[in-house]
């Protein structure tokens, strides 16, 4: 697992470069290389997790071809078998050491013979200089750029804050942006907050060269598995894909831990974790005082049926203040989710106790209908309005609620152009695909990688821990993508078949609890009195508000006074996604706030 960083025909001093890999150091602590030629460069921050004593980047092929990469490759030993056939020779057991010979044998379409979570970079001198950048069918490694049309330069980084510290790339508001984010809790898409800086969709090949400029090719998805003939089958077929995916994504040359939250997913995957490697040490995080949605006492139940060794970890609501800045900071752009306070947290308390490595239950509910709002859609009755209800649950603040908060210009600006939430509806809406299909699509395609992915991994990385998704590998993407309607959601239940799956293996009390968020509860902890409260509170003051121009001060702070007097999710919620974003514009936009911009943040990064 990596950082990488690199350009195509900008002028990059080595200085630049290692301030660059400076900022993402926490991603890659054990080394940092870059190689550099006339009008390219590819960098790497390694953290050693196959191979410790090999895996040196960036990769060679002859001295026409250079290779970085992130992620892991789980069929590198099958791979390196079929290359060492065709006359290629290895010097490491590194999963990335079998690149420059797959691209060898198979050039651009070497991803379809990667099995794992990835973004490659390569740079091909042969013919025309040409830069390839490609990231894995889920999405789970990103890989931000900026193309510059005029100059025809790119930049690319694996984190926000590194892209932002090359000269050249402007740390410049996208206009529409908190429209987006607060209709879907961040951008989806290409699109990030940053004007002119996007990332790599999953299952992306980008080139780009001086002849043809920047081209972008999806490529094409895998056929789709068999359907199961019953719940019994389908049970059992999902059992043992995901025990073979763990298994082998268990393997590693540093100690592996798992996190479990007590739910379904996490503990499923821990007893098969805690099958394949023994003496498993899991992890769960909690709040110190009484809150609601504690989940300890399930996941301690899980781990002692699983006789993992069970690590509480605790973190103080009073340290909120002191901990969101650094979140906001390793996200790059805001995410209205509170449990990234708690994720940052808790992959800390991973990291601290010795662990690299990290598998968790992600993914699951997207892939097996298991979120209330997918229910609730797929169960509406025949001609009735599924689509507005579905995308309004998507938004950190409901769509009467945000439009109530912009300042009128802004307000103008967002009705003007239409927000992100017209656009998924009409998709939505125009789908002639089966209902549940669309949205397990849309989930998958656009709200997991957005939403989902990029915030575990940043989090994760920024510990230096490397997070792995079973329920991410392809042949359970493909198999749960195949399964009926009614084999992952009827009879008002969700993950029907993974339900199945688990029987047997989890405590009854884990199988039969309601299905709750595993969140921060905000409603609970932003409310007079709290260091979260008062520290909103300062954050988003009237003067500020105005200076920025895109929130009505008179409205936020009526949800101040609401969420003091009848305290709610909804107002808790739009309070603490209003807070992020400023929080955002304070850490990267010093024009319009009081922080430094890149160059400080990069030496913030290297005294860390």
């Amino acid at each position: 697992m990596c950082r990488i960083f690199g350009h195509f025909d900008a002028q990059i001093t080595p200085h630049e470069l290692r301030t660059v890999a400076a900022v993402q150091r926490h991603g890659g602590p054990d080394a940092q290389t870059f190689a550099a030629g006339p009008g390219w460069a590819l960098g790497n921050n390694r953290l050693a997790v196959m191979d410790p004593s090999g895996g040196s980047q960036p990769y060679r092929l002859g001295e026409h071809v250079t290779i970085v990469f992130n992620g892991e490759i789980y069929n590198h030993a099958e791979l390196r078998t079929r290359l060492t056939a065709l006359g290629h020779r290895f010097t490491d057991t590194c999963d990335g050491s079998v690149l420059p010979a797959l691209y060898a044998e198979f050039g651009r379409d070497f991803t379809e013979h990667l099995d794992g979570m990835y973004s490659v970079a390569v740079v091909d001198l042969r013919a025309e200089p040409t830069l390839l950048l490609a990231g894995d069918e889920s999405g789970m490694k990103p890989l931000y750029y900026h193309w510059d049309e005029r100059t025809r330069q790119l930049r690319f980084a694996s984190e926000l804050p590194a892209l932002l510290a090359f000269p050249g790339v402007p740390a410049a508001v996208w206009e529409p942006g908190l429209d987006e984010y607060l209709s879907t809790k961040t951008p989806f898409g290409e699109q990030t907050m940053f004007e002119g800086i996007r990332v790599l969709p999953p299952a992306t090949t980008l080139t780009v060269n001086r002849s043809q400029g920047l081209r972008s090719v999806r490529r094409r998805p895998p056929a789709g598995a068999e359907c199961p003939s019953g719940p019994a089958e389908a049970a059992d077929r999902v059992r043992e894909l995901l025990r073979t995916e763990t298994a082998r994504l268990v393997r590693a040359d540093v100690p592996v831990s798992v996190i479990t939250s007590g739910g379904l997913d996490s503990s499923l995957v821990s007893a098969l974790a805690a099958r394949a490697v023994p003496d498993l040490h899991s992890f769960n995080i909690a709040y110190t005082g009484e809150w609601p949605h504690d989940e300890r006492h399930f996941a301690r139940e899980a781990a002692l049926r699983n006789g993992t060794r069970h690590h509480q970890v605790e973190i103080d609501p009073a340290d909120f203040p002191d901990l969101l800045p650094q979140v906001v900071w390793h996200l790059g752009q805001p995410n209205a989710d509170p449990i990234t306070l708690s994720t940052y947290a808790l992959f800390g308390a991973v990291r601290d106790a010795g662990f690299r490595v990290a598998l968790t239950g992600d993914a699951a509910d997207e892939l097996f209908g298991g979120y209330d709002r997918i229910r609730t859609a797929v169960e509406a009755p025949a001609g009735s309005d599924w689509v507005s209800a579905y995308v309004d649950s998507l938004a950190a603040v409901p769509r009467a609620l945000r439009r109530s908060l912009y300042a009128p210009a802004y307000r103008d600006l967002v009705r003007a152009r239409g927000s992100a939430a017209d656009r998924i509806a009409r998709d939505l809406a125009a789908s002639r695909t089966p209902r549940l299909e669309t949205i397990t699509e849309f989930e998958t395609g656009s709200r997991m990688p957005a939403y989902h992915l990029r915030r575990v991994d940043h989090l994760s990385m920024a510990a230096s821990v490397e997070v792995r998704l079973p329920f991410c590998q392809p042949s359970l993407v493909r198999y749960a993508k195949a399964l009926p309607d009614e084999l992952k959601v009827s009879g008002g239940r969700g993950k029907r078949t993974l339900y199945g799956a688990a029987s047997g293996l989890l405590p009854d009390s884990v199988l039969s609890r309601p299905k709750q968020p595993f969140t921060l509860p905000v409603a609970a902890m932003l409310v007079p009195g709290t260091a979260l409260y008062g520290y909103a509170r300062d954050l988003l003051a009237p003067a500020r508000l105005r200076r920025r121009g895109m929130l009505d001060p008179v409205a936020v702070d009526g949800l101040f006074a609401e969420q003091a007097t009848r305290p709610s999710e909804r107002a808790a919620l739009a309070l603490w996604s209003l807070l992020v974003h400023e929080l955002w514009l304070e850490q990267f936009m010093p024009a319009l706030g009081s922080a430094a911009g890149p160059a400080a943040l990069a030496d913030r990064e290297r005294a860390a």
